[in-house]
């Protein structure tokens, strides 16, 4: 299996403090190489992305502002929890770029499966606006960047992270060939977007203290059988990890088992539908012990 992740993205600052940090990365890196899981992978870097890539899925004035914004020194807000230093959009370009090449890789036959090790997450960002810790939507431009290839009619972008993949309902929602399922705690942030009812956006709530059971309940009765009417061609998985019961910023009660069965569940649909084609990346998850265990048993399960 391909894991594409870039010494760049550790150079993505944050304010002191701040929940999504470089450590995220290193810790779950560190974690999975002293577990054995990078003995059979093959560790990848991708190349920087074109402008025309990013604005399939953004606007020009969303480009402009990030480029614009970049600070020379040091690190500035966007907003109270989205924060941009001098290496910070090339960090999300490469973010993007990985999950591109990872689509790549997969549609040419490289590799079945592919997971990308990046930061800043993506999901929350939409087509006019960083938010969430996210300045680029690195899924939504990768399942366009899927669809623009010759055997590939339909994507599946499946988020389990414990928030609303918004910015991915926001951009894919007018092309009816990319469901986007996405579970999420609710009411919680960013409380946008999740009340759409069209075929290709399913929006599966949870509520607070939701366990595994529930969890496993939702996605049976909601996401399982959307996906085999939809019966994508690829399926990009945004891999958010802070539905962890151990998660400081959610209030979800999943636990490491309940990530490979979800993982499980997106392997079975991709062997009959997708030619077992699945691209994975890392979204949220900020308790480092629960993210990298529960990292690790998706990536069991993706292998």
């Amino acid at each position: 299996m391909h894991i594409y992740t870039h010494p760049e993205f550790t150079h993505h600052e944050v304010a002191e403090g701040h929940p999504e940090r470089p450590e995220r990365l290193t810790y779950l890196m560190a974690h999975l190489a002293r577990e054995g899981l990078l003995d059979d992978c093959v560790l990848r870097e991708a190349m920087d992305l074109s402008d025309a890539q990013i604005l399939a899925a953004h606007s020009t004035e969303h480009l402009e502002f990030l480029q614009r914004s970049e600070p020379t020194d040091g690190i500035i807000p966007l907003d109270p929890d989205t924060w941009m230093g001098t290496r910070s959009l090339n960090a999300a370009r490469l973010a993007a770029s990985s999950v591109c090449s990872g689509v790549d890789d997969v549609l040419t036959g490289k590799e079945k499966r592919v997971f990308c090790a990046v930061r800043p997450p993506g999901h929350h960002a939409e087509t006019n606006s960083a938010m969430g810790f996210c300045l680029l939507n690195s899924i939504a431009i990768a399942a366009l960047h899927a669809l623009n290839q010759a055997d590939v009619a339909r994507v599946a972008i499946v988020d389990f992270d414990v928030h609303h993949g918004n910015g991915s309902v926001d951009i894919c929602k007018e092309h009816p060939e990319i469901m986007v399922c996405s579970s999420f705690q609710h009411p919680y942030y960013p409380n946008r977007l999740d009340d759409i009812e069209q075929p290709n956006i399913v929006n599966t709530p949870l509520a607070a203290g939701s366990n595994g059971d529930d969890f496993r309940r939702a996605i049976s009765t909601q996401w399982l059988p959307a996906l085999e009417q939809h019966q994508p061609d690829l399926i990009l998985v945004s891999a958010g990890f802070d539905a962890h019961q151990l998660d400081p910023l959610a209030a979800l009660n999943l636990q490491e088992e309940d990530f490979k069965w979800i993982t499980q569940q997106i392997v079975n649909i991709a062997n009959q539908h997708s030619q077992g084609r699945v691209v994975s990346t890392l979204e949220g998850g900020y308790d480092l012990d629960a993210l990298a265990w529960s990292a690790q048993a998706h990536l069991e399960a993706l292998m």
